[in-house]
């Protein structure tokens, strides 16, 4: 009797049922399905403003571990409103309306509509500014936002402001205005030297103001005439300025790639002649043309122990770091959701996420993308409100000592809804993700806070209690 048949035969069925498994797997990466799909679910909650236009950035956690953010408004009648959410208490507070807080309630001007900044924290007061949201939107034939004609007995725009609010008193403090009625597009701090940074909508003017001697100087345009302008004046703006807490340098980049500091010690604004962002990984992209952010960074932000910069390319979505001593860019990853990666494909959202921050640990990166849907799953016509609407939202995490990046998963509702629109990103002190996000309230999308439970990093542990479902 041959005893080695058997063997083989079972060695054969073990070989083939691994062959079945792997083609399996295969086939279902393929078809954008992952092989056991992570879910996260999140919870929303109402502020009581149903007005509400969507926000980015606008959002910021305190050192008391509120949430403080903005709902914007479109209307020509009412600005956007500021908020507070208390994880301790679980509730809201209406803290203020921005046009008020500029003082100009009253004046039948052009509200201010947003804040499209996020938040800094310095001695117990919150940085920011202001923005308008009261505008013409592009069409299919030209993307390019432009200022609109205010309605009859209405004054147009008076320009965007910094604000400072006090945590303790509730009280809002405006500091200065941007000129020739631009809006305030992109904001940062030098919390050590008392130097606040903007960048300017439509055109680009970058400015610089210091808040001990009251004094502010405007730079620029820093690219052609930056969003106002058409063909090769146009510019899409950088939405993040980033310092460097050791020289008080701030660090911002144009469409076409070039990397620009300002430099404390000369009060002046220079272009980094060793290096840009023109990378081929990126893509190619014609910088005179609206409806993306050309080669610029979408969001960035510092980290204090390697002194460097890390940030995130829009469409691509690839992780890089940027070393301003040597200088060098440096690729490491792309940071996009798993179903992205699988796929090959860009991210539908031609701009790029804004949700993009380092957490509480100092090692792990936050990042809110999309992810394209299944077609089995995509939502019905009739709730397919715009094309974004074909992803949906996932959160992903990198761990920069180990350039570890795990995709958690899909973020839902427990209704089956998911998150969308989302380019805001707060992370708490116990690793709560917060955003500002549409959600579906009686068929009406509605801009919103919500809130995806903390994640398992490497520097953090996970509460159980915080892996339960809630409704929208």
């Amino acid at each position: 009797m041959n005893t080695r048949l058997p063997v083989c035969l079972a060695v054969l069925g073990c070989f083939l049922t691994a062959c079945c498994d792997f083609t399996g797997a295969v086939a279902a990466r393929a078809a954008g399905h992952s092989t056991g799909a992570k879910k996260l679910f999140a919870r929303a909650y109402d502020s009581g403003f149903e007005m509400n236009h969507d926000t980015w950035n606008g959002m910021g956690v305190g050192s008391d571990g509120r949430v403080y953010y903005v709902l914007c408004s479109e209307s020509a009648d009412r600005g956007a409103q500021m908020f507070s959410f208390d994880p301790a208490t679980d509730r809201i507070r209406h803290l203020g309306d921005l046009t008020e807080a500029c003082g100009e309630k009253g004046l039948k001007t052009i509200p201010q509509g947003k804040s499209h900044v996020t938040f800094v924290e310095h001695d117990g007061k919150l940085y920011f500014a202001t923005h308008l949201a009261y505008y013409n939107s592009g069409d299919a034939k030209d993307a390019k936002e432009k200022k609109a004609t205010p309605p009859p007995g209405y004054k147009p725009y008076p320009g965007g402001h910094f604000l400072a609010y006090d945590m303790a008193r509730g009280t809002f403090q405006r500091l200065a205005s941007a000129p020739h009625g631009e809006g305030i597009l992109t904001m940062t701090m030098d919390v050590q030297r008392g130097r606040l940074y903007g960048l300017t909508w439509p055109t680009g003017y970058f400015l610089r103001y210091d808040l001990t001697k009251k004094d502010m100087k405007k730079f620029g345009p820093i690219a052609g005439q930056g969003e106002a302008g058409d063909g090769p004046t146009y510019s899409t703006l950088c939405r993040a300025i980033v310092v460097d807490p050791d020289d008080g340098s701030a660090y911002l980049t144009t469409s076409t790639g070039d990397i620009l500091r300002y430099r404390y010690d000369r009060d002046s604004l220079e272009t980094v002649a060793e290096e840009n962002l023109r990378k081929d990984y990126f893509g190619v992209y014609d910088p005179t043309k609206p409806g993306h952010m050309g080669y610029n960074w979408r969001q960035a932000v510092w980290h204090p122990v390697e002194k460097v910069i890390y940030g995130v390319h829009g469409n691509s979505g690839y992780l890089f770091r940027f070393d301003p001593r040597v200088p060098r860019v440096e690729l490491l990853d792309r940071l996009t959701s798993d179903p992205s990666r699988r796929s090959g494909m860009n991210d539908k959202f031609r701009y790029g996420y804004l949700g993009f921050a380092l957490g509480s640990d100092g090692r792990t990166l936050y990042y809110l993308t999309g992810g394209p849907i299944p077609a089995n799953q995509k939502p019905p016509a009739v709730e397919a409100e715009a094309k974004r609407r074909e992803e949906n939202l996932h959160l992903v995490t990198y761990d920069i000592p180990t350039a570890r990046r795990v995709d958690h998963g899909a973020i839902f509702f427990a209704n089956g809804q998911w998150p969308w629109l989302v380019h805001s990103i707060a992370v708490g002190k116990d690793g709560a993700v917060y955003c500002l996000s549409r959600i579906n309230r009686n068929r009406r999308y509605v801009p919103d806070l919500i809130c995806i439970p903390p994640v398992p990093t490497t520097g953090r542990a996970v509460n159980p209690v915080h892996r339960e479902e809630s409704t929208p």
